[in-house]
């Protein structure tokens, strides 16, 4: 899938989508082979447990509050206006302790088949499906862990 010029205007995404994620909200901005970007609201007291992309860059530019992180076994926090870098292979997970909705731009580079599984697993309700579809993705998760600080 080739870029085209375009603006992707705030509040809505590429063809009118957005996917709820065990009530998560991404709204893609951006595909293309070599990359996918999404507008992300975590709602508080939501997370996405520990997991890796072996085959993807994954990056987060917090636009408003705060995510906890766990990132390679060490626990740190971004807020509006930091970017989070975790490489292809790092293992990760973020978590919105902060008592009000986080909103973030995420992108991922390769695209991979992200954009496949979040169409798969819209509405999805239960996680544990969520972590066994996303494995055939390329999104491999990792037994639970407690939220970071």
């Amino acid at each position: 899938m080739n870029e085209s010029p375009d603006i992707t205007r705030a509040h809505t995404g590429m063809d009118g989508v957005s996917w709820n994620i065990l009530g998560q909200v991404y709204v893609p901005k951006q595909m293309t082979d070599d990359s996918f970007a999404w507008h992300a609201t975590f709602p508080e007291e939501t997370f996405v447990p520990p997991h890796v992309h072996p085959e993807q860059d994954e990056y987060i530019y917090v636009l408003d509050g705060r995510i906890d992180l766990l990132l390679d076994g060490r626990t740190s926090s971004a807020s509006a206006g930091d970017l989070v870098r975790m490489p292809r292979g790092l293992p990760h997970a973020f978590f919105n302790n902060s008592g009000k909705p986080v909103t973030a731009l995420f992108w991922a580079a390769p695209a991979g088949r992200l954009v496949e599984l979040y169409q798969r697993i819209h509405n999805m309700a239960s996680p544990a499906e969520v972590v066994r579809v996303a494995d055939e993705y390329g999104v491999h998760f990792f037994p639970p862990v407690s939220s970071a600080a």
